[in-house]
């Protein structure tokens, strides 16, 4: 923990070095009372940083005040994220200044021909106003940005109305409503109002049938607790279906034993059947409507990826089965898709994913629609076919980590099924 927190301090305090270069250049020519305004405001940010870091040797993090906590982290986070793109054209100019030097060095010439009118110290010394105040703008963009993200990103819930068409679908069906909420992840949420205006609006949707696909918490099952009564609000007309999350098993957290993270995995399961959840755990179950149905499949985590461990069986889960002409299956990891269900399952007419959050940042527009997490993700948010099989990515009703949402907002998905 101390040469983890010693790294971090020196990260910031060379970081903060760098870039207080461009605030002293880029404010170089006010006053000299405006100049110490402006180091006194900036070296505070760095000095609260480092406090933070310090305070964590001293108190166990996890103990401090969850508002607290989670937004000067947060804080910590957007400034250096900021700082990082003005370090990258100081690092430009520098790269520059260093090739003209090193030119002259060896040739005896400028390696450019000077701007007129700027004399020789200004060139091969004064770092160039374009790049340093075009960096400074440029990262006022990502630190404005998150910090909306954090105070209206964050609980901007999204209705996604889709409206599938599956050639199969039984004439009962026609117009069925599933809503799908996933990745909560209560252990984020300062407070309890956010999940009670989500969960009127899922509510007021009025739905047929409500899936939740996973991660109900970050870590521990104690998350949920505060959100008991809101969640246990949620209902549909044929029921509440649900399945775990990678965050569910408690696996990103240490435990006493094996058997207390056996215990916390147990609680978060009866947590699920107490608000009427009905939970899948490598199971299926047959919904009937109208005097016919469809089979709906649940399963655990399953990934492709190696960090993931795969707690899933979809062998378990198909045990004895009676497909239906319309076939769902809910599974977290949308990587499952590929992974297995498009080559072993070809009776799966939907699946139903979440997992990556779009990760809570990127451009999602009708005609463009881009994430970080697509570099990672085939299938990272919204409706994707092959063939006759569809998989539908939620983008993620809560957050985690960064405490806000920046493009990518929440969301709340209505399928309607229609036959082809």
């Amino acid at each position: 923990m101390f040469i983890r927190v010693l790294i971090l301090t020196l990260l910031i305090l060379v970081i903060d070095f760098y870039v207080f270069q461009a605030f002293k250049f880029a404010f170089r020519n006010t006053t000299e009372q405006s100049q110490k305004i402006i180091n006194y405001v900036y070296w505070s940010f760095t000095a609260f940083s480092l406090l933070i870091l310090m305070a964590t040797l001293v108190y166990d993090f996890q103990l401090w005040p969850k508002a607290f906590r989670t937004y000067a982290s947060a804080f910590i986070f957007v400034m250096m994220i900021s700082k990082l793109f003005v370090v990258i054209f100081l690092l430009t100019d520098d790269v520059f200044r260093v090739f003209k030097w090193a030119f002259v060095k060896f040739f005896g010439t400028p390696a450019l021909v000077s701007t007129p009118g700027a004399d020789v110290a200004e060139n091969s010394i004064t770092r160039s106003d374009f790049l340093i105040k075009t960096g400074l703008v440029l990262a006022s963009i990502p630190f404005f940005s998150l910090l909306w993200g954090m105070a209206k990103g964050a609980y901007d819930y999204q209705v996604k109305i889709v409206k599938l068409k599956l050639p199969n679908l039984p004439k009962v069906f026609e117009g069925y409503r599933i809503v799908q909420i996933s990745d909560i992840h209560t252990g984020s949420f300062v407070d309890t109002e956010p999940l009670k205006k989500a969960v009127k609006m899922i509510n007021d949707l009025n739905p047929d049938i409500l899936f939740f696909t996973g991660d109900l918490v970050n870590n521990r099952h104690e998350e949920a607790i505060p959100h008991f009564p809101q969640l246990s609000l949620l209902k549909a007309k044929h029921g509440v279906y649900s399945i775990l999350g990678n965050h569910d098993y408690g696996d990103y957290v240490q435990w006493n034993s094996e058997l207390e993270k056996r215990k916390n995995l147990n609680d978060l399961i009866q947590v699920h059947k107490d608000l009427g959840w009905d939970i899948l755990l490598d199971e299926h179950r047959i919904i009937e409507h109208e005097g016919d149905s469809i089979t709906l499949i649940g399963v655990q985590n399953w990934s492709t990826h190696l960090r993931f461990p795969k707690y899933g069986s979809m062998e378990k889960a198909t045990e004895n089965i009676k497909y239906s002409d319309v076939n769902i299956l809910l599974s977290h990891d949308p990587s499952h898709w590929n992974g297995e269900i498009l080559s072993k399952y070809p009776r799966i007419d939907l699946m139903l994913a979440g997992h990556t959050h779009g990760m809570q940042f990127g451009i999602d527009l009708p005609f463009l629609k881009w994430s970080p997490v697509q570099y990672v993700y085939k299938q990272w948010a919204g409706l994707y076919t092959q063939g006759k099989q569809h998989l539908y990515v939620n983008r993620g009703l809560g957050f985690l980590g960064y405490p806000g949402r920046v493009g990518i907002l929440p969301e709340i998905t209505v399928l309607e099924l229609h036959s082809a």
